[in-house]
């Protein structure tokens, strides 16, 4: 009986260790994020889920650009995201992703040169609104900063940041891609979903 309590703790460490034991480690302080002006118990929190590696949890932002909050939350909240990809990879940059089957409307570009205030700087771990060369052109499609990017600023919505699953970051940034940075192995979105902890969504304000 001695040896079975033995051999259990063992397992027990052994698993702890290696982090296999379904326990999420995280890997940063919070207080030293250069976002964490911004966290709040009471912003909306979404867990977004990758398939065969592990969970991010981000925090996001209405009061540096709400619209944006809310259209996102919109896709999450119709399960648009679930089965969708990281599309796009590129490493010290960013990992984007959410390519839906049908998008809502485009919604006006939430940052300074296209008149909107917003000083969020896109900083390692924070969520921002791709588009194409049209500034009031973002539909679903978002990317993760992977290093920081301040060039960005004022040209691209950043709207949250990570508060947990940096290693799950870096472990996607450094996948094999192609010549048009696409991963050679597809990573898929298992799902994102959203706790609005309080939060109330307005009608999203297309452009």
């Amino acid at each position: 009986m001695k040896r079975l309590n033995i051999f259990a703790l063992l397992l027990i460490l052994v698993l702890t260790l290696t982090g296999c034991g379904g326990n999420t480690q995280d890997d940063v302080d919070l207080t030293t994020l250069p976002y964490a002006s911004y966290l709040s118990d009471d912003n909306p929190v979404v867990t977004i889920k990758v398939n065969g590696v592990g969970e991010m949890k981000l925090q996001l932002f209405p009061d540096v650009a709400k619209n944006t909050v809310n259209n996102f939350i919109v896709y999450i909240q119709d399960k648009d995201y679930s089965g969708s990809t990281f599309h796009r990879i590129i490493e010290d940059f960013m990992i984007q992703g959410g390519i839906v089957s049908e998008t809502n409307c485009s919604i006006k570009g939430e940052f300074s040169s296209n008149g909107v205030s917003n000083n969020l700087s896109h900083s390692r771990g924070v969520i921002s609104m791709a588009r194409t060369t049209i500034k009031n052109s973002a539909t679903s499609q978002f990317f993760i900063v992977h290093e920081d990017s301040s060039f960005l600023d004022g040209n691209y919505a950043a709207f949250g940041g990570l508060i947990s699953g940096f290693s799950i970051l870096d472990e996607l940034a450094v996948v094999a891609t192609n010549s048009s940075d696409t991963p050679v192995s597809e990573i898929v979105i298992q799902s994102i979903t959203v706790d609005l902890n309080g939060y109330t969504i307005d009608d999203v304000v297309c452009s």
